[in-house]
């Protein structure tokens, strides 16, 4: 079956998602990140694994901490940095999508970086390069639609071995709006493919996706009970602009009924470590008590992004 992920040897051609990425994949991303994360550390912060590559960075969706994360990791891989202002691009003057990707493939593009409001959208530019024998260029998909966002989620499960080593003996908790999350979608196919025993998923009802249960997780709508005895919790940030009204009362009695605090968290293990992906709203999911205590690695997390975004293209690239 054609994998749009793999190439004929089995090996990285594109990250797309994290369902049906194979744990050894996953495993050899994160043991490569280990290797990136000192370099922020020295006082010359590049390697030269990607020097004379050109990254494209395609974001036709906003988003600051990402894309720059993803500049930031291609420029300490010695790669040349694109960004495209999409808004401003031809795609608004009518150009189609793909019209967009032939044009650049045919600027000597080795890698391109995609994020789009439309879930699918990296896909069928894989499709594409794919059909079209343009086997050279390398997609990374920076976030599409509600469906998947690949480097959080690897960059969450390298900050969850970090701290926690061994993933078959975990409980994690994620809190909020699943709904809309491609996070936590991106997640929780990479939770169950390393092997931990109980994912939990907290939110109301209307937050709550169809199917879930299929996807190997217990659902909750009591956050008391979902938090009881966890090892980590994943906060979700209420993503307002998706939603169509009626699925929230308000911001204030969705922090009264989820919003994660200090009693809260006093529910789960002592040790456990409280992650967001960014960025938070304060006093709606998570109290500035918990953002701001000892057992939150929010901050971390993005150090640890660099690395992972860093040891993803450094693999594509390799191919």
């Amino acid at each position: 079956m054609y994998n749009p992920q793999l190439n004929k040897h089995g090996e990285l051609q594109h990250l797309l998602t994290t369902e049906g990425l194979p744990k050894a994949h996953i495993y050899s991303i994160l043991d490569t990140a280990e290797s990136f994360v000192s370099i922020g550390n020295r006082e010359v912060k590049k390697v030269p694994l990607m020097r004379g590559k050109s990254v494209f960075n395609l974001f036709f969706e906003n988003s600051t901490r990402t894309r720059t994360t993803f500049e930031i990791a291609s420029k300490r891989l010695s790669a040349d940095v694109i960004n495209l202002n999409i808004a401003a691009s031809s795609t608004s003057k009518g150009e189609s999508l793909l019209d967009t990707i032939d044009n650049l493939a045919a600027m000597h593009a080795d890698m391109f970086v995609v994020r789009h409001a439309q879930s699918g959208a990296p896909y069928l530019i894989a499709k594409h390069l794919h059909d079209t024998g343009q086997h050279h260029v390398h997609i990374v998909n920076a976030g599409d639609g509600r469906h998947a966002h690949p480097t959080q989620g690897l960059l969450d499960m390298y900050t969850i071995r970090h701290y926690k080593k061994d993933f078959t003996q975990l409980r994690v908790a994620i809190i909020g709006d699943i709904l809309h999350s491609r996070v936590a979608r991106s997640d929780i196919h990479a939770l169950t493919t390393l092997g931990v025993p109980e994912v939990r998923v907290i939110g109301p009802l209307t937050l709550l996706p169809n199917g879930l249960e299929h996807m190997g997780v217990r659902l909750f709508t009591d956050i008391n009970e979902g938090l009881k005895d966890v090892d980590v919790i994943i906060t979700l940030r209420l993503q307002h602009e998706r939603m169509n009204g009626g699925l929230l009362p308000s911001a204030q009695e969705f922090f009264q009924s989820y919003g994660l605090t200090l009693e809260r968290l006093a529910l789960a293990k002592s040790d456990a470590i409280v992650m967001h992906p960014g960025p938070m709203n304060r006093g709606v999911e998570i109290d500035s008590t918990v953002a701001d205590g000892t057992q939150a690695v929010i901050l971390p997390q993005v150090t640890f992004g660099i690395a992972v975004r860093m040891a993803v293209m450094s693999i594509l690239a390799g191919n």
